[in-house]
């Protein structure tokens, strides 16, 4: 089914919001409309995306691949995000990040056994002064943290698989 039919109520009330002829300006929240369920936005939904705004799917890849809200790729539940930029880097990033895989068993874009978390390293979470710092994407939505530690990240993380089996 296509996204436009899937959605087809909230997609009209997204594009009533913008004048027809700047209907692609429609994208971002139509982007996120796509990922909402999977976590991702699939090849599919990004042509389908591109036909009902009269752009191209390569503009529509390309605003995925500039920001880190939006993903073209599934991952684990959980998106971790490490911001690892200059300022953060001199703040401890990298060692952080690098101490934090090690933790975990996997590398920079790998998810963990589990499926739980995928660790990614991004640029500017607008949060220079308070590295290392993440900020987790899942199903209850963005949360940011400051001031990390990998053994308070890793706290969490086991915080996350509890929280897991007990929906289960």
């Amino acid at each position: 089914m296509s996204l436009e039919k899937k959605y087809q109520k909230e997609i009209k009330q997204i594009l009533a919001k913008y004048p027809p002829e700047q209907k692609r300006s429609a994208v971002m929240p139509i982007l996120y409309l796509a990922q909402r369920e999977e976590g991702y936005v699939n090849k599919a939904a990004m042509q389908d995306i591109a036909k009902m705004l009269d752009i191209t799917e390569t503009e529509v890849a390309s605003i995925i691949g500039f920001y880190s809200l939006y993903h073209d790729e599934k991952a684990g539940k959980y998106r971790m995000q490490v911001c690892n930029d200059l300022p953060c880097a001199l703040r401890g990033a990298d060692e952080f990040l690098n101490n934090l895989c090690g933790n975990l068993g996997i590398k920079v874009g790998e998810t963990t056994a589990d499926g739980l978390v995928t660790l990614e390293a991004v640029t500017c979470l607008a949060a220079c002064d308070k590295a290392p710092m993440f900020q987790t994407q899942g199903p209850d939505g963005i949360k940011y943290h400051e001031n990390m530690t990998v053994d308070r990240t890793v706290e969490l993380i086991e915080a996350l698989k509890r929280a897991e089996g007990e929906a289960k």
